[in-house]
């Protein structure tokens, strides 16, 4: 997935993750906290890979964790986001000026690149160091970007037509409610199509 896509695709996960309420930093969240946040490191887990946005920029990182682990490798495992969150809890002091929620949009934004790299024929090695690569090949990068971008200003739009204060998971939840709606949706099309 290109720099444009990750970056599209964190914008849509965290509309989502904010009118969701996936947790309750995110959803009391202020959006000038989690929106940065997320573009901060939604680009990165290609660190590893020299040619990428952040790779030309910090090329005396990005070489060698590239030799070290390759493109797709640890950076791209669910070992580094837990890593990078025990980091950021044994290193910052209690007085730490970056809010929760800015906390939660920089783990947000790190899964986000994860999720959309997933959505690649390549996969990623989310247990690394086991090599299976999880994947589910909704975008190919041979059709060019366009595909890309496209695909991803529809999960916006889709994050933005969620509707917030939703109940969260579970029997009257917001999934049920959601798909409840879907339903309702497709039956009122088939209805005004036999009408």
């Amino acid at each position: 997935m290109t720099a444009e896509g990750h970056v599209i695709f964190a914008i849509a996960s965290a509309i989502f993750a904010k009118r969701a309420e996936l947790t309750p930093e995110l959803a009391n969240g202020d959006w000038w906290h989690i929106i940065p946040a997320v573009l901060l490191t939604c680009l990165l887990p290609d660190i590893d890979h020299p040619r990428s946005t952040l790779g030309q920029r910090f090329r005396w990182i990005s070489q060698p964790v590239a030799r070290a682990f390759g493109h797709r490798g640890f950076t791209h495992s669910l070992l580094a986001v837990l890593g990078g969150v025990a980091l950021l809890q044994f290193n910052l002091p209690q007085t730490w000026p970056v809010p929760a929620d800015a906390l939660h949009g920089m783990v947000l934004g790190y899964l986000s690149h994860i999720a959309a790299d997933m959505l690649t024929p390549a996969g990623v090695p989310l247990l690394w160091p086991c090599r299976w690569r999880f994947r589910l090949p909704l975008l190919n990068t041979r059709s060019g970007n366009q595909l890309e971008r496209i695909f991803c200003l529809a999960l916006v739009i889709g994050a933005l037509w969620f509707p917030p204060g939703m109940p969260h998971f579970g029997a009257d939840g917001w999934p049920t409610k959601l798909m409840n709606n879907v339903q309702f949706g497709i039956n009122r099309l088939i209805n005004l199509r036999y009408d």
